[in-house]
């Protein structure tokens, strides 16, 4: 898998890795430099103990301020990536990746979305590129190139202290000549227009569209998810090159992911899966919500030229269909996506609103 992965960047195996890793217990990823600190977090548990008994293993960040989680020197590879904090703080976090020196982010995604997450609710993800296991522990496995510099922060839009844990490992060496430079960016449609929510602009470049997150909220009774995801590629203008039969069939499921008897289920694999499905409780959740993933690594969607791609928000009514005719229908459903992909460029030309606040925001 992680193979397939480094042929499809182009990424030939140095010589010689030289293997470093930033966390709260070295913040610099220096050789021989870790576990040394006399002050953090731990240390009135460490009291009794002394230097190297997990005196730094977090740091907390503040309403209004970011975090550098990583500077780094390349050229290397960032190859994995460990973070956890508070599930209802999900998406008071803006996670933003910076390459080369660039003042304009590469990846801007609020934490949660990032990692398969989208609801402030827990949900196991097992697939080959994100892990989430209990209790919220987040893992990527995207390689994440760069010549001279990477950088990694962590912003704070909410009102409350975030208490966050985090490991960024990442190997030093010589990379080939050409390599594309890790890309995600967030939308969302809080009321999808005129039944198209776009998951990707037109972005200009040559890159590969390698992965689809979304969070899905249904604000209409009846079957939400007929409409088809559209690429657009090189050129293409009114009528897209790949063009889906449905939202269930791109994820990999169908039939409404609807098991008889159980109704929708959810489901985890190495490169699709429905992870999440969050029902109405009668009481303070009133909506049907969602979270849906899709690796493109295997089946990676080059592009030459730019690219666009939009999902359409289409349902069909309650009580239509089991043999009787029925007619599709837009829908003003609420969904947010986080779009993946490697462009020859560290940052794209045009960006999306910043992410704000979210409905499971901690005032």
């Amino acid at each position: 898998m992680n193979a397939k992965v480094t042929d499809l960047l182009g990424l030939a195996t140095p010589s010689a890795w030289v293997s470093r890793s930033i966390s709260a217990e070295n913040f610099t990823g220096a050789k021989g430099a870790g576990g040394a600190a006399t002050e953090g977090f731990g240390a009135p548990a460490a009291s009794r103990l002394g230097q190297g008994w997990k005196v730094s293993p977090c740091i907390d960040v503040e309403p209004g301020e970011t975090a550098e989680l990583a500077a780094i020197t390349g050229p290397g590879v960032i190859r994995h990536i460990w973070l956890t904090c508070h599930y209802l703080l999900w998406r008071n976090l803006v996670l933003r990746f910076y390459w080369e020196g660039s003042e304009t982010p590469a990846v801007e995604v609020p934490l949660g979305d990032f990692f398969c997450n989208g609801w402030c609710a827990f949900s196991q993800v097992s697939s080959q590129m994100i892990a989430v296991n209990p209790n919220g522990g987040f893992n990527s496995y995207w390689p994440m190139p760069f010549r001279q510099a990477a950088r990694v922060t962590v912003e704070n839009i909410g009102a409350n202290t975030a208490n966050l844990y985090w490991q960024v490992d990442y190997a030093l060496g010589e990379l080939p000549d050409q390599i594309l430079y890790f890309h995600g960016q967030w939308r969302r449609s809080h009321f999808v227009p005129d039944g198209v929510h776009t998951i990707l602009d037109t972005t200009s470049g040559v890159g590969r569209y390698v992965g689809t997150y979304l969070a899905w909220q249904s604000n209409s009774p009846g079957w939400w998810g007929e409409g088809e995801l559209k690429f657009y590629l090189d050129g293409d203008d009114e009528w897209p090159t790949i063009c889906g039969t449905g939202t269930e069939d791109y994820f990999g499921g169908a039939w409404n992911f609807d098991v008889p008897g159980q109704g929708y289920t959810a489901f985890t694999t190495p490169y699709l899966g429905l992870n999440q499905v969050l029902r109405p409780d009668g009481l303070y959740s009133s909506q049907q919500r969602f979270g849906m993933y899709r690796w493109h690594v295997v089946d990676d969607i080059a592009f030459a030229q730019d690219m666009r791609v939009t999902v359409q928000a289409l349902g069909i009514g309650p009580g239509q269909g089991n043999g009787l005719p029925h007619r599709y229908r837009k829908l003003q459903d609420d969904i947010a996506s986080t779009a993946l992909f490697y462009l020859d460029a560290p940052a794209a030309a045009s960006l999306p609103p910043t992410p704000g606040l979210l409905d499971c925001e901690v005032a």
